[in-house]
């Protein structure tokens, strides 16, 4: 190619996005919308020529958990008024969608979503079986129990869409350039500060890796690992058929595996089956521009022969083409976005299986990512740093890729474990554990006892929407807990070491709390962000002036330790150190504990010599351990942070000398249900960015009369305002079926959502948490929707277990 050239006729941008899919492009069009001229747009070959242009193209847009529902209706929104703006067709129906249900098991999953989207405030509509039939006609009624109608939903077709998004984005002073194949990058630092494309180097502020299946190797070129590969998606369009328009609504059988939507008078219809296969393993060749990949009668007849059970008609009509194309897939299923943790300046926007119902809701907050620092949503579950090394593996990407991709229609009871990808990260403690009955689930890639088995009893998770296998097992371990001692392995616990000079300093000005203590102090706190939005929730030991020792949950660590390298000093003298692996947690819990504990070292535990929150370095047999004296579960306890290789010798010396004192087993299942009863909030679900401290009743944390930090502004000004909004414990009347996305009724009124929930095995009630509005918040009867049904709930002010905390400080 010659030597490369700057101010070449690519030009240098402030933003460069690479990929022009339907998701580069809407973020280049929301890019103009706020404002940003200075953009460039690079498609290494046309617009929508990968897998855009052959995606099936159905909008759909309830989701899990509100904000990525909003996520999904500000797509919506965007296509209601795009081809009107912009003045290019996008063929957007807005028909409505049909959901079927053929089991009673998925029609209770349909109903606890209806009650999701009640708390939404998101239409959606149960109807009846012969309902059904007349907004789908023909739709066999034989074995459907009912049926979900979402009427903003329907279908767009994906190349208009892509080619309205790129004339709203030129209209708005975006360059896009086609024929533009990047095949490097130039740094200084962390940050990218160079495009290498046709031989040409832009010059740019900030990268968005949009570039759907390729985006992966390009991120590579980056030194940035992406789990995000592709697999194979089969559908086939049909033939005519009577009584097919372009109005007809899409439908969705996912006990049949079967979505359908209207397609030139005939329909298209598709599957999820759990034998797909990954495509590009070796990496997607560059010139894969507009194709598609050899058409599989036989891997689809499984898809065919259950959607003409169904829709008969589709076992009557001709074949007019049958489409096999690679489709972007992640680890789980779920898109990535968010600032890659490898670079200062990188976004990525990738892995959107649904791309097309995502596409304009994912341009609109990656774009206000880049403008304004911040997405105005929490996306935790779409954020890039809920992975870590391990999911970027070929062979991980791969099995769980395609596993995600058959569990795409499967139903999910609460409690269901994947199954691949399994057995990479073990505590050392994992056979010991495993040979005492421990059913493990998965965790960031590592193997963690959920529950253990009794003897007699077989050791397999049998999720379901009511009481699980494990129900009384775990009811067991949390008893262990509150009445003798039990053990807990937490070695899954992420674990940081920050330390240099100005480290106190620099940690000071991070945490909400003061941590102005002396070495052995521990201390429990947030980060905050600007608006005061809590960005993590962990637990800080001080081992000396300027070296502190932070802990987190399992599957945090990517996030809180890019939170906390992020905001350090630019000099370079405070570090971060993982130390995950070094260090193995035995929890040691319960009224017991200290005597367990003291059966096997020699120090002094008294409350006196060693009180709650504090940590000192003791020995139990031949190991050094770093004994915390913290708690999760709301009793007396110590979490030991054991070198690895002594884990095994120090449970064994715990469990022999607990056997006269009842000691047991415990797992997440337990530490969960205890949690709920004490009160102690869960990050990602009872508190995130979009919530603030004094909201989520944490202000006790923060040290608005001490040193500046992070956020310490916005929350002044939170606190002299009052809370808008509060988070609330409500036990239920009668024992159901909650674990978070139930609706929050007062009076009939739909007040909120909420954030966790399940049972409590000591107070003997169903316990959930939410947030209501603080107006609502003084109520004593509340009402909790729980498929559907209205249960009473009363709203408890104080913890429910050991309000005076005489448990803990014991």
């Amino acid at each position: 190619m010659g030597e490369k050239r700057y101010m070449s006729d690519l030009g240098n941008a402030e933003i460069v996005i690479i990929g022009g899919g339907a998701v580069g492009c809407s973020i280049a069009y929301h890019l103009a919308k706020l404002g940003k001229r200075d953009v460039l747009l690079l498609e290494q070959a046309g617009l929508t020529q990968g897998a855009t242009w052959h995606a099936a193209g159905l909008v759909g847009q309830l989701r899990g958990s509100r904000n990525l529902t909003r996520l999904m209706q500000h797509s919506v929104e965007l296509y209601e008024t795009l081809e009107a703006e912009t003045g290019q067709t996008t063929d957007w129906k807005p028909v409505g969608s049909l959901r079927g249900a053929s089991s009673a098991d998925r029609w209770l999953e349909i109903r606890r979503t209806a009650t999701t989207a009640k708390s939404f405030g998101f239409e959606l509509h149960l109807v009846s079986v012969h309902e059904a039939r007349e907004l789908f006609p023909l739709i066999a009624t034989d074995g459907v129990v009912g049926a979900a109608w979402i009427p903003s939903d329907g279908y767009i077709d994906p190349s208009s869409l892509t080619q309205a998004l790129a004339r709203g984005a030129r209209q708005g002073g975006v360059t896009i350039r086609e024929d533009a194949r990047v095949t490097g990058f130039e740094f200084d630092g962390d940050r990218v500060t160079g495009v290498e494309a046709n031989g040409q180097t832009i010059r740019c502020e900030t990268v968005v890796i949009a570039a759907g299946m390729w985006s992966r190797q390009l991120a590579a070129m980056a030194g940035i690992k992406v789990p995000a590969g592709a697999v194979e998606h089969q559908y086939l369009v049909t033939e005519p058929i009577d009584g097919v328009t372009a109005d007809t609504p899409t439908f969705r059988d996912p006990d049949h595996c079967v979505y359908v939507k209207p397609n030139t008078g005939g329909l298209a219809f598709g599957g999820w089956e759990a034998d797909t296969i990954p495509f590009g393993a070796d990496g997607v060749p560059d010139d894969f521009r507009q194709q598609l990949l050899t058409a599989n009668f036989d891997r689809f007849e499984q898809h065919a022969v259950s959607a003409a059970v169904r829709i008969p008609a589709l076992g009557e009509t001709g074949v007019r083409d049958l489409i096999n194309g690679p489709i972007p897939m992640s680890a789980d299923g779920e898109p990535i976005i968010g600032l890659a943790p490898e670079r200062d300046n990188v976004f990525l926007a990738c892995g959107f299986t649904a791309g097309i119902a995502a596409a304009g809701g994912a341009g609109r907050a990656v774009a206000q990512w880049i403008a304004a620092g911040d997405p105005e949503m929490d996306l935790w579950a779409f954020d890039v740093r809920r992975f870590g090394d391990h999911h970027a593996g070929a062979r991980y990407l791969h099995e769980r890729a395609v596993e995600s991709y058959g569990h795409y229609y499967r139903l999910h009871p609460p409690g269901e474990e994947r199954e691949t990808g399994r057995g990479g990260r073990r505590s050392p403690l994992y056979q010991t554990l495993k040979d005492h009955g421990a059913v493990y689930g998965s965790k960031f890639g590592w193997e963690r006892p959920n529950w253990f088995a009794p003897p007699g009893t077989k050791a397999i998770d049998r999720p379901s929407f009511g009481r699980a296998n494990w129900f009384d097992a775990v009811g067991d371990e949390c008893r262990a807990v509150r009445e003798r001692v039990a053990l807990i392995d937490q070695s899954s616990f992420s674990k940081f070491e920050v330390a240099g000079p100005g480290a106190f300093d620099f940690m000071q000005w991070l945490t909400a709390a003061d941590l102005h203590k002396p070495a052995g102090s521990v201390t429990y706190t947030q980060l905050c962000n600007e608006r005061g939005g809590i960005e993590a929730d962990l637990t800080i030991a001080r081992l000396d002036d300027e070296r502190f020792y932070v802990v987190t949950g399992s599957g945090f660590g990517v996030h809180d330790k890019w939170w906390i390298t992020h905001n350090l000093p630019k000099s370079g003298a405070v570090t971060v150190n993982d130390v995950t692996s070094a260090r193995a947690v035995i929890n040691v819990c319960g009224p017991r504990a200290r005597d367990l504990l003291g059966a096997v070292c020699d120090d002094d535990l008294s409350a006196n010599a060693f009180p709650f929150m504090t940590y000192h370095d003791i020995h139990i047999g031949y190991a050094p351990v770093l004994a915390l004296r913290v708690t999760y579960v709301g009793e007396l306890g110590w979490e030991l942070h054991i070198p690895t290789e002594y884990a095994a010798h120090v449970f064994e010396l715990l469990w022999q000398a607990g056997q006269d004192l009842g000691v047991a087993n415990a797992g997440y299942r337990a530490l969960e249900s205890l949690r709920l009863e004490k009160g102690y909030r869960y990050w990602g679900g009872d508190i995130t960015p979009d919530y603030n401290p004094y909201e989520a009743g944490l202000g006790f944390c923060v040290k608005l009369d001490g040193d500046d930090f992070l956020g310490r502004e916005a929350l002044a000004a939170a606190k002299a305002l009052g809370p808008g909004r509060k988070l609330c414990c409500f036990t239920l009347e009668r024992e159901a079926s909650v674990h978070g996305g139930e609706a929050i009724l007062l009076d009939g009124r739909v007040l909120g959502v909420t954030t966790s929930g399940g049972f409590g095995y000591t107070v003997g009630r169903s316990i959930v948490y939410g947030y209501v509005a603080s107006e609502d918040a003084g109520h004593h009867d509340y009402e909790i929707e729980v498929f559907g049904e209205a249960i009473p709930a009363t709203r408890q002010a104080r913890s429910l277990y050991d309000p005076k905390r005489e448990r803990i400080l014991a």
